[in-house]
């Protein structure tokens, strides 16, 4: 975020400076494909093109009927009802409002000034609108901090051309994670199929996602590449789908024919999914490829040895292997953990990465903590 501000009276921008402002926030903006750092974003450009204190970014929540907030200068999230206070009059009325003293108008709520014991004094809010027109939410500056001490028609034209702006590339980016949200739903969906037609459960995916994402920062991958794993290793045994439910749910001991078939599934959920162009997808086929190799080269479908093995195929290795010995199932009972830590031990740089071991054991409490919260038991 930009520097801290302070309360201290401050000179009116020169043309230059709104210049350098104003290119310096739209390249940001137009390069972020994050949700919120777009609206940190905009909450700082408003903030030092009208010089007010705070800044803050409304949406609209039509399914709850509220407008909030999770980027305010100084507040952490706020959320009220639709049409109500300032805010919730400028967005209803598709009108800005410029307030000099917000306590000598009965639409101001001070209820956040009362929690936090600011004062709120001036207050300008902007409407911003979609490429369609339609209103998706709104700017509220609080308090100018220049001599004259409220905000005026020049400030309103600024905030404006900033909510032109910001609200068109706000809805690109929210369009753009709408489908990533998508995406995710629909992996978690097809990998919670796979696991039933093998008699597990959809929480299996689930932990083993959440398992994933935190060796992986342990690993010190990036958030990106942890977030990127735990939304694309649900679909590790995707390949499940195309085995016959009498060799996938044969409650004896599998004929060597028939464990060929079982291994197949590594295959096929590559095949699946390694033609699509989506970073989600193809990282969902290397892991549903690579998740059933081991350190050694004794694993399959390639018998790939040590670094050979992508990185998310050997966290996903480890993931899946201690929720599949710490589940209750109908064919077998939970391992107790000193059991389960001792086969780690014995397979470290055997069949695991022993680097993916060693944060195993660090994050071991972590991962119990998962495994409490994800019990199927809950289910």
């Amino acid at each position: 975020m930009a520097k801290e501000w302070i309360n201290l009276v401050k000179k009116e921008l020169t043309p230059e400076d709104l210049l350098r402002i104003i290119f310096d926030y739209t390249a940001k903006i137009a390069s972020e494909r994050k949700l919120n750092a777009v609206l940190v974003h905009m909450a700082d450009m408003g903030r030092e093109m009208i010089l007010s204190d705070r800044c803050t970014v409304w949406l609209i929540d039509e399914p709850n009927h509220q407008l909030y907030t999770t980027v305010a200068h100084g507040v952490d999230e706020i959320r009220i009802p639709f049409g109500t206070g300032l805010v919730g009059s400028a967005v209803l009325s598709g009108e800005p409002i410029i307030i000099e003293d917000a306590y000598n108008d009965p639409r101001h709520n001070d209820e956040n000034d009362r929690k936090t014991g600011y004062h709120t004094k001036s207050i300008i809010t902007v409407p911003f609108r979609n490429n369609d027109g339609e209103i998706i939410g709104a700017y509220q500056a609080i308090n100018k901090l220049t001599a004259v001490g409220y905000f005026t028609a020049r400030d309103l034209e600024l905030l404006s051309l900033a909510a032109s702006y910001a609200g068109k590339s706000l809805e690109s980016v929210m369009l753009h994670q709408e489908i990533i949200d998508t995406q995710r739903e629909i992996i978690s969906t097809m990998g919670e199929v796979g696991e039933i037609r093998s008699k597990e459960t959809g929480n299996h995916v689930k932990r083993v996602a959440e398992y994933s994402y935190v060796l992986a920062i342990g690993l010190g991958l990036s958030a990106s590449q942890a977030e990127l794993l735990r939304t694309a290793s649900p679909m590790h045994d995707i390949g499940k789908v195309a085995i016959p439910d009498a060799v996938l749910n044969k409650p004896g001991k599998l004929t060597e024919e028939e464990y060929d078939i079982i291994k197949s599934h590594t295959k096929i959920g590559h095949q699946l999914l390694r033609g699509s162009k989506r970073e989600l997808l193809r990282t969902a086929s290397i892991v549903a490829e690579q998740h059933h190799e081991k350190w050694d080269g004794n694993g399959y479908p390639a018998g790939r040895k040590g670094e050979d093995i992508h990185i998310f195929g050997r966290i996903t290795a480890v993931a899946d292997v201690f929720d599949a010995l710490s589940a209750e199932r109908v064919y077998k009972a939970a391992w107790p953990i000193e059991k389960i830590e001792n086969l780690f031990r014995e397979e470290r740089g055997r069949h695991f990465d022993p680097a993916v071991v060693d944060v195993f054991f660090e994050q071991l409490p972590k991962l119990l903590d998962i495994r409490q919260r994800l019990t199927d038991e809950a289910e």
